[in-house]
């Protein structure tokens, strides 16, 4: 018999002690064994794959998982889950919300998990200091400013029905004057009731803000997490197998926006439409985001037309649409009397989007049309 696990040093004494054969015990030592190897042979694969060919899609691949915990039950009650952690050699100090520490709370939900990964990694990519609302894993409200009390409440604000029972992440340290206002701001909606969330999310904690956010609810779970890292792989399970892809990292900084209009963007309309392309690629598709002065407005999302997003967008964002950037996650096929001419109408002064489909001339007259800044990224965001 081998045995990899200590644990199991007083269960084989007894064993050894004992006059039967217990096959059930010899066959769940040998499992643990033929685990325990094939974890380690999965890591030698890994280095050895890349010290030789380097390529991130292998001809085969195993990814080596260890059980977490076991959830109450998954997304829906009638489904039983749990949560594994990725032992991949390139997810070692990688980040993630996979390897969070909690301080406080229930345990995670499988709704919890991916709507805390959803939140920390959309604030993680802001440069400013930023706080980023989610709920279901869209963002519902997102800003950044030097102040961030005062992002808080422009997050809240952006959409303060979907707010409530969100998830509240932070790309900043939470100290005792953020807790503070998490634990007692009051909802716009009607400026009585206390803001309620699922989960907080920061990169670290003071022991006082830690401590305040501790008394606002029994239930709030409180993680600490680490920036994931850039250059991951990324996997999708779907019927009988797996999508392998790179992760979406790309950021303002890392693309053009090439103005295709005649009007050009001044500097503030421009930083606002960096904003809202980062904003955008975070929100399920069809995705459409407005935004102004570092805060998003509205977002629409999830829609199977384009044109449908928009209108949610610009009712989230009502009169303060006039003047604001617009992104898209992908081009528009239709402009007139349709997506790009009703964002003209509304007031939009920006609109970013990717280009590439077979009427951009006719997004290109619609926006001259009316006065609009057409900027091209040449990169498309969807998410699914």
């Amino acid at each position: 018999m081998v045995v990899v696990d200590s644990q199991d040093y007083p269960a084989l004494l007894e064993f050894l002690k004992g006059s039967q054969d217990d096959q059930q015990f010899r066959r769940k030592l040998a499992w643990k064994a033929f685990e325990h190897v094939a974890s380690y042979d999965s890591a030698v694969s890994e280095w050895l794959w890349k010290q030789t060919v380097g390529d991130k899609f292998p001809p085969s691949l195993t990814v080596p998982l260890s059980l977490k915990s076991s959830l109450r039950y998954g997304e829906n009650p009638h489904q039983k889950a749990a949560f594994y952690v990725d032992k991949s050699l390139s997810e070692v100090n990688a980040g993630g919300i996979a390897t969070a520490i909690q301080h406080h709370g229930k345990e995670m939900s499988y709704n919890n998990y991916l709507d805390a990964d959803a939140a920390w990694n959309c604030a993680s990519e802001f440069r400013n200091s930023t706080c980023v609302i989610v709920k279901h894993t869209n963002p519902c409200g997102v800003a950044s400013g030097d102040d961030i009390l005062e992002a808080y409440r422009l997050a809240v604000k952006a959409d303060p029905v979907s707010a409530f029972g969100g998830i509240v992440a932070f790309n900043i340290e939470v100290d005792d004057a953020l807790a503070k206002e998490i634990r007692e701001f009051r909802s716009p909606t009607d400026g009585e009731t206390r803001m309620f969330y699922e989960i907080v999310v920061a990169p670290k904690y003071t022991e006082k803000g830690l401590e305040i956010l501790r008394g606002k609810s029994k239930t709030l779970r409180i993680l600490e997490a680490k920036k994931n890292e850039k250059g991951k792989l990324s996997l999708r399970q779907v019927g009988g197998g797996w999508l392998a892809q790179d992760s979406d990292d790309l950021t303002p900084q890392d693309i053009q926006f090439n103005v295709v209009s005649e009007k050009k963007p001044q500097d503030n309309e421009l930083r606002d439409a960096e904003f809202a392309w980062l904003c955008v690629k975070h929100v399920k598709s069809n995705a459409i985001v407005i935004a102004k002065d570092n805060r998003m407005l509205g977002m629409g999302s999830g829609q199977p037309n384009r044109l449908e997003s928009l209108r949610i967008a610009l009712r989230k964002a009502g009169d303060e649409v006039k003047g604001a950037a617009l992104a898209s996650d992908a081009f528009f096929p239709f402009a007139w009397k349709d997506a790009v001419e009703e964002a003209c109408e509304s007031g939009i002064g920006v609109i970013a989007e990717p280009g590439g489909s077979i009427r951009d001339g006719d997004a290109v007259d619609c926006c001259n049309k009316y006065g609009v800044s057409l900027l091209f990224t040449k990169v498309r965001h969807f998410r699914h």
